[in-house]
């Protein structure tokens, strides 16, 4: 064991030595942290060494990611110091060895980041007006939660972030069960989950006690101390992904609109935590180009010209082109509207049609899958990010007995998609009124190769059988291009890897179209 233990720190004294960069540019301290409660963090500092000690540095807090430690942005905070910034990386408490137990960006969490704000001001020469903090995902989240609540914050970088924790895992209505999973997998492996968080999981999985789920996830949620964030007049730069399988891009859109205060939305190809992947090994990318610029600009007092460029940019999928617009509502330029048909007899499949109908009816089995569905997180619409391409299906194999179908016709231009498709329907589960649907939109092309543009759930609780429910499903917004020759294809079924809820078994679910309440399916286009 004791030689396994030698072994590994050999091969992490290896890896500091390469990630390090040019001797004498900074200098790395491993430091502990005691935080208001006596609970110890585990931290590196990285210090300038080719400054004037006493000058007053600008100064960067890293927070980790879920399931990792302050060793995740080694290289990057290697950069930030060989800049010229103070910055400190901690471990939150409960994981690895911070002591103290998961708060999942609770009230301690909080705390903690400002504890280490506090320390980084008493014992380092980080300029007191020119402090930020940065992370992906966890820190992301915690980032916010910690600007929003301490206003010597004067930046954020949050990467791959949440704003709304209930969405994150109840978006719908509906169970998000492999992000959940991969919550508990890793906090389970990498850390020591509190007794709250344990309990909470538990009632998740067992579908049960949902408001509990509710009232822990509520004050981790940066869109309930936004306007901190606005008083305090923090510059927050916010980066995700379409595809995040965790943390839906809409609630980010959503949140940017509420800021007032220097703001920046980039949203590109890929899932949770992947755009800002390569950044992490040292390797510069788009995000954390845009992170460095955005902290020299608000931070080290470096005029980067972000501050005046469009704060909106969205890489388009499947292609290297990048746009940029003023404000989110700039980003398309009309919607389109297309009415769903009744489903035909002889193609067992309905239309997108221009104008509506209604009057018709039409109803699947519940409880049933397809080769429709949104794949695996993180890997599905990871590996977009690293090939260009969009998950994949054929469509002709998803069976229209266990599925609602319809497909526009073949458009004789290409359709630029920029923000957040809405379908609207009426839907009516049978039984005990308890149901979920999954709408998928699809490119397809003369083959019926389709390409997953989004998928989105939703669930009846608590309904009456036999009851309609009129829904609303936003999609995950996007920036697409279907090419000239190419059709939208809608696809609902009532079964998804990716969520706990699904339709129960021997149920069935109606679709429907009544008269005064259209169904249809909008399409932001530019």
């Amino acid at each position: 064991m004791i030689r396994r233990l030698g072994l590994a720190a050999v091969a992490a004294a290896l890896v500091l030595a390469v990630l390090a960069g040019p001797a004498g540019a900074s200098t790395l301290s491993f430091m502990n942290i005691t935080a208001r409660d006596g609970t110890v963090l585990k931290a590196n500092l990285y210090s300038p060494t080719n400054t004037v000690p006493a000058t007053p540095r600008p100064a960067i807090v890293f927070i980790n990611s879920w399931g990792l430690n302050n060793l995740e942005y080694l290289a990057q905070a290697q950069q930030f110091a060989d800049a010229g910034y103070v910055v400190l990386s901690y471990t939150t408490r409960g994981f690895y060895d911070s002591g103290g137990t998961i708060d999942t960006a609770g009230p301690k969490d909080v705390a903690d980041f400002q504890d280490a704000v506090s320390w980084l001001l008493a014992n380092t020469a980080a300029d007191p007006a020119r402090v930020g903090a940065a992370g992906i995902s966890y820190g992301s989240g915690i980032s916010l939660l910690g600007a929003a609540a301490d206003p010597r914050i004067k930046a954020v970088a949050a990467m791959s972030t949440w704003t709304d924790l209930v969405e994150s895992l109840f978006g719908n209505q509906t169970r998000h069960l492999q992000a959940a999973g991969l919550l508990k997998l890793a906090g389970d492996l990498t850390g020591r989950p509190s007794p709250e968080l344990q309990a909470v999981l538990s009632d998740f999985f067992a579908n049960r006690n949902i408001p509990g789920l509710i009232s822990y996830a509520t004050p981790r949620s940066a869109k309930n101390v936004v306007g901190n964030l606005n008083a305090n007049g923090t510059a927050v730069l916010m980066a995700n992904a379409y595809g995040d399988s965790l943390f839906s891009p809409n609630q980010l859109t959503d949140f940017y609109g509420q800021l007032t205060g220097p703001k920046r939305l980039e949203l590109r190809p890929g899932d949770h935590a992947i755009p800002e992947l390569t950044g992490i090994l040292g390797i510069q990318n788009a995000v954390w180009t845009s992170t460095h610029r955005w902290f020299d600009q608000y931070l080290r007092g470096v005029n980067t010209g972000i501050a005046t460029e469009n704060p909106i940019v969205l890489q388009v999928r499947g292609s290297s082109t990048t746009e940029s617009y003023p404000s989110w509502s700039a980003i398309s330029t009309s919607r389109q509207s297309f009415g769903l048909s009744d489903i035909h007899w002889y193609s067992s499949e309905g239309d997108l049609i221009s104008g509506t109908q209604t009057g018709w009816t039409d109803s699947i089995p519940g409880g049933l899958d397809t080769t429709a569905n949104g794949g695996a997180v993180l890997l599905t619409n990871g590996i977009e990010a690293l090939t260009g391409n969009l998950p994949y299906n054929w469509l002709p194999s998803v069976s229209r007995i266990n599925a609602g179908v319809w497909q526009s016709g073949y458009f004789s231009s290409a359709k630029r998609i920029r923000g957040v498709v809405r379908a609207h329907m009426t839907i009516t589960p049978s039984n005990s009124g308890q149901s979920t649907i999954v709408a998928y939109l699809y490119d397809a092309d003369a083959l019926g190769n389709g390409s997953l543009i989004g998928n989105v759930p939703y669930t009846v609780r608590g309904g009456t059988g036999g009851q309609a429910r009129t829904v609303d499903l936003d999609f995950p917004a996007t920036a697409y291009d279907v090419p000239s020759g190419h059709r939208l294809s809608l696809i609902v079924d009532t079964v998804d890897p990716l969520y706990a809820d699904a339709a129960p078994l021997l149920s069935s679910v109606k679709f429907s179209s009544p008269s005064g309440n259209a169904s249809t399916l909008s399409v932001p286009v530019r």
